[in-house]
């Protein structure tokens, strides 16, 4: 289903081919986020993610470089997490060359102009405004600041603006000679390829790429003896929260049984909490229920919109069906319902090129064990009920629970809703 090379400078090479494709992938896939910056940097690593498409030699604009996949209807963007950072093109699969030229041009050439990095500030401070404006993005910061507190885990992604205004180039630069390296980038490329001449390509486009050694993470620091609230005062017509648990890193054993628990609490339109919160209660048009897995931490959280007068209420029904799931056992029906569901949604989210070039890149930059679809769906056969009553007696507890709010609510709220906590 794949096949796997190293190029002579040590980039890993990860090769997909799906047969009949009319689309073509390829991804450029590091292994460095906001995790790995210090407090005076935060926010680089996405910084930096935007300046590769500022210009090259080859294609000195931003124009230049657009242009090149707009003009045979490419698909390009790149993105920045708390753990990778990725670039990637999506082609017709006769224009695959035009792509491979493209990424590893903006990849390895990237110039990094004084005036740039000044007239992009504006841009991200921008972004950043944007997510600040968006509750339902914002309250999942909020979340993730309530769990890892002052440490890279818990900083945001995007940086504060006093960061961003005081990029230099020379900052630029130091970042990406010490954070970006062969030894800890992948390149995925999936579609209808010959598999037996990718190596080649690559070599001859990225080929070039001169190795360093890349900067190590600082590990996360968890410590939690009590649940805890964070509120954030908004007016708001409606209000958003997120609830939910520390629990296990994407190493651990149990995160299958996590997800399955993910799925049967708020995974879908029939699951538990959407049943509760929506439809028998009609307290809001949104409720799920993820699971946030890194190399090392994890959480379970529920996260909601409700009325501004039903923020207690809802939070109590989320309470009630974790409190059940760890209580009570589910039934065979509930396990399958939750197995075929993840079986069917990953056979739809894998039909495309991009989500295939991405499913095998996210393995094999974090270290793990490089599976196939089919391979992931065994481990996730295997949970039986058992398991997920162990998982729900060791995750569902008082001293686990975080709580956050954006809702036009005052700090006196916060002492009510840490007595409604329990579990």
């Amino acid at each position: 289903m794949f096949k796997k090379t190293k190029l002579k400078n040590g980039l890993r090479v990860v090769a997909v081919p799906m047969k009949n494709a009319q689309s073509v992938t390829v991804l450029v896939l590091v292994g460095t986020g906001s995790k790995y910056e210090t407090k005076d940097i935060n926010g680089i690593s996405h910084f930096l993610e935007h300046m590769f498409f500022k210009g090259t030699k080859k294609r000195p604009t931003t124009l230049k470089i657009s242009e090149t996949l707009d003009m045979i209807g490419g698909q390009y963007n790149a993105f920045t997490s708390k753990e990778t950072t990725g670039f990637w093109a999506k082609v017709d699969r006769k224009h695959t060359d035009v792509a491979l030229d493209w990424i590893s041009d903006m990849f390895l050439n990237a110039k990094f102009e004084a005036q740039e990095i000044d007239r992009e500030k504006g841009v991200v401070i921008g972004e950043l405004n944007m997510y600040l404006d968006t509750p339902t993005s914002y309250v999942s910061e909020l979340f993730e600041d309530l769990l890892y507190k002052d440490q890279p885990a818990g900083w945001r992604v995007i940086g504060e603006v006093s960061n961003i205004q005081s990029y230099t180039r020379e900052k630029m630069v130091e970042y990406y000679k010490t954070h970006y390296s062969n030894e800890n980038t992948v390149i995925a490329i999936a579609g209808d390829i010959d598999v037996a001449k990718m190596s080649q390509k690559m070599e001859k486009y990225f080929g070039k790429s001169k190795n360093q050694d890349a900067l190590p993470k600082l590990a996360v620091k968890e410590f939690q003896n009590k649940p805890e609230v964070l509120l954030h005062h908004k007016k708001t017509d409606q209000t958003h929260f997120c609830l939910g648990v520390r629990a296990y890193d994407m190493f651990d054993p149990r995160r299958h049984a996590l997800t399955l628990m993910s799925v049967i609490l708020g995974g879908n339109m029939s699951s538990r909490l959407f049943i509760s919160v929506r439809e028998r209660n009609g307290l809001g048009y949104y409720v799920h229920t993820s699971v946030d897995t890194t190399t090392d931490t994890g959480y379970l959280v529920t996260q909601s919109g409700v009325k501004n007068d039903s923020l207690q209420k809802a939070v109590g029904l989320v309470l009630d069906e974790y409190r059940s799931l760890r209580d009570k056992k589910i039934s065979p029906k509930e396990l399958k319902k939750a197995k075929d569901y993840i079986r069917g949604s990953m056979a739809l989210s894998l039909d495309a090129t991009d989500a295939q070039a991405s499913f095998y890149a996210n393995q094999e930059v974090m270290g793990k064990e490089l599976l196939t679809p089919e391979e992931k769906i065994k481990l996730i056969d295997k949970v039986t009920i058992s398991d997920i009553k162990k998982v729900a007696e060791d995750i569902f507890k008082n001293e686990r629970l975080n709580l956050s709010v954006i809702g036009p609510f005052e700090e006196a709220q916060k002492e009510k809703l840490l007595k409604i906590l329990r579990i």
